[in-house]
This record gives C-alpha cells, sequence and structure tokens, in this order.
C-alpha cells in the first residue's frame, strides 16, 4: 500500500513539474553587409536574449571558413538576460560574402545556425591616380 502512495505521489507531481530549458532568441538570424570596400570594418553583433526560464550556457560558435572570427560571450546567460555574439569578417577579402555562424549551446535548439550575407567591392580608383 506504501509504494502504490508513494507512486501516486511521485506521478501526480512529476506532471506538474516540467524542466527548465534555457532558450535562445536572435534579434535577427542574418546580417546582411550590403556592398562595402575593401579594408572596411568587418565587425557586426548578433543580438540575442535567453527566453527560457533556465541561464543559457553558449559552448561554442564556429565559422564555416577561417574569414569569419565569432566571439562568444563567456559565462551563463540568466532567464530573461541579453547578450551579444561578435562577428568579424575579413573584409580584405573582395567577392560575395556568404558565411555560417553555428552557435552550439545548452538551448532547447542546441545547434543555430546564423548567416552574414554581402558583398565587398574594390575602392573606385581615382581620376588623380591614373596618370
Amino acid at each position: 500500500m506504501k509504494k502504490l502512495i508513494l507512486f501516486a505521489l511521485v506521478a501526480f507531481f512529476g506532471m506538474n513539474i516540467q524542466a527548465q530549458q534555457a532558450k535562445i532568441t536572435f534579434q535577427e538570424e542574418t546580417i546582411d553587409y550590403g556592398s562595402i570596400i575593401k579594408g572596411s570594418d568587418g565587425v557586426r553583433t548578433f543580438h540575442f536574449t535567453n527566453t527560457g526560464d533556465a541561464p543559457l550556457v553558449i559552448s561554442d560558435v564556429k565559422s564555416s571558413c577561417g574569414c569569419t572570427v565569432p566571439k562568444r560571450p563567456t559565462g551563463p546567460i540568466a532567464p530573461g538576460e541579453s547578450s551579444t555574439i561578435e562577428v568579424k569578417y575579413d573584409t580584405n577579402r573582395v567577392g560575395p560574402i556568404r558565411r555560417t555562424i553555428t552557435v552550439i549551446s545548452n538551448a532547447d535548439e542546441s545547434m543555430k545556425a546564423l548567416k552574414i550575407t554581402g558583398e565587398v567591392k574594390n575602392a573606385p580608383s581615382s581620376v588623380l591616380e591614373k596618370s
């Protein structure tokens, strides 16, 4: 009988307790650099909030190539708090920008893909430089 009562209590309270989970919500998941000149500032920032009910821990942030260097926050982000992931693209590479940054965390969606797009163009030549 004691086992039956204990089982009933565990089942009752078990149904009412939900596991706490971090959730990462980005303001935007794609940043468009637009058309920028070679050598321009390549730093952009993804803003996010932990919209879950448990601390968010970002364990890693990876780029699809060495031309993009992401920087993750250190330490946990409390529920309701916001933070950023900074991305630096090497703007000395002329051509289209199409890169993916993968965020790995303890959130309900443990891997999140962010995108950067745009185009790096050569600086326009000056009439004075031609002789």
